[in-house]
């Protein structure tokens, strides 16, 4: 892995680098999402049915376009008995984390009548995108479909490509199952986006999509939001680990690699304050590469965006782990607590060396459906919270708009809006 000395140069180089992974720096592919969408919106199945014959090589139509209970009954007897074990301890986990989320209604009313409040409603239907074809992510289903199912979401559409012979994968099927989805359906893509946006003969619209996926997807979700809401455009997969000469080389040139091996635009960055470390992290990343069955991606990623940052001080370190804002980050440091108060930016944080990343990506609980590219200022995981919409709640007797009905009218005059005023005032002529 590339080693370099921190400094304002190298940070910002290394900013610049990673923001040409963003879905915003790949204009090029949005005239051709664009041309999807408007021939979903069109024509409806009809477009549908093309475009997976053009693009997964399957015949998909009305009589199979929606996954029977046969097809998830044939799926059970697929999945190997332990692993289904393993989904539905994951469940449970992930279950429990975010059931602590849920918010409720409240109401607070006083003496003189008046009552304020908010009303916590779960969205009536969402649409969950699962990525297919030679990846099969059913950790992916249960983090998309389990918080929305804590929230109380009436109807959960999934989509996934579907394979040439026509079928879902038998482990991804299974983990709709258990999570609890309504009806799954045999698309993917751009226009699988935009069937859940605008609708078809076959799939109902819906209230919000969520859900990871690739270029095509991250720039359809992105142009259809505004007809419907969505969690995040969704970037490549990136790790950052902040450590001190106390952390063990082996274990973070491990997780360094297990974000390298998503693709060749993840990125895998190590920032610490001990060059001892640096060098054998890359001699330990190099071991591991070698023995490693994605190995061409892993050194793509990164010859791309792998790097190894050295810093005078660790208050340096923490300044740039903020800045990074890493969808992932792990912290292996003496005092990993202390350095975790500092960090004001991340999707997520690991904490000591045996918080490895892959803990949350499958098992822990927490969501793994993060925001990547520096949005991590900004937005948080994938939650309870993004499966509800809050109603504010006002409501006042006469006795209670009586005492300050003249402040509103003189509020309303300051604007010029004469009938807002003349709302209040009519009551109390």
């Amino acid at each position: 892995m590339k080693i370099q000395k921190l400094s304002e140069d190298t940070r910002k180089n290394l900013l610049e680098d990673l923001l040409k992974r963003s879905p915003n720096s790949y204009g090029q592919y949005e005239a051709s999402v664009a041309e999807i969408l408007n021939t979903v919106k069109e024509k409806k199945d009809e477009a549908l049915f093309a475009y997976t014959k053009k693009f997964d090589g399957a015949d998909i139509s009305v009589e199979n376009i929606l996954v029977t209970e046969a097809e998830i009954e044939e799926a059970y007897r697929l999945v190997d008995e332990d692993l289904l074990r393993v989904v539905r301890k994951a469940l449970k986990n992930i279950e429990e984390y975010h059931a602590k989320q849920k918010q409720y209604s409240w109401f607070d009313s006083k003496p003189n009548g008046t009552m304020l409040g908010q009303k916590v409603t779960p969205l009536q239907r969402v649409g969950v995108y699962v990525p297919g074809g030679k990846a099969v992510y059913p950790s992916s289903v249960l983090m998309n479909i389990m918080p929305a199912k804590v929230a109380g979401v009436d109807e959960i559409i999934m989509t996934t490509p579907p394979g040439k012979d026509g079928k879902i994968n038998p482990t991804t099927l299974v983990a709709a199952k258990e999570a609890g989805a309504t009806a799954v359906y045999k698309v993917g893509g751009a226009q699988a986006i935009g069937a859940l946006a605008y609708g078809t003969e076959s799939i109902p619209k819906v209230d919000k999509i969520v859900g990871p996926g690739n270029i095509y997807v991250a720039l359809a979700k992105k142009a259809v939001y505004g007809h419907v809401s969505i969690d995040s455009i969704a970037g490549p997969s990136e790790i950052l680990v902040v450590a001190d000469e106390t952390a063990n080389p082996r274990f973070v040139a491990a997780d360094l690699l297990s974000q390298a091996e998503h693709d060749e635009l993840a990125s895998a960055i190590l920032v610490t304050t001990s060059e001892e470390l640096a060098q054998k992290v890359s001699e330990e990343v190099d071991k591991f590469t070698a023995e490693l069955s994605r190995k061409e991606i892993i050194q793509k990623s990164l010859d791309n965006y792998g790097y190894i940052l050295i810093a005078d001080t660790m208050e340096e370190v923490i300044e740039t782990a903020n800045e990074i804002a890493s969808e992932h980050l792990e912290i292996m440091t003496a005092n990993p607590y202390d350095t975790m108060t500092k960090i004001r930016n991340a999707g997520a944080i690991f904490i000591g060396e045996y918080s490895s990343e892959p803990l949350g990506d499958y098992f822990a609980g927490p969501n793994h459906i993060l925001p990547t590219n520096g949005t991590a200022k900004f937005f948080s995981p994938l939650s309870v919270d993004d499966f509800v919409k809050k109603s504010s709640i006002i409501s006042y007797s006469r006795e209670a708009l009586e005492e300050v009905h003249k402040d509103i009218e003189q509020f309303a005059a300051a604007e010029q809006l004469t009938a807002h005023a003349n709302s209040i005032k009519v009551r109390f002529e």
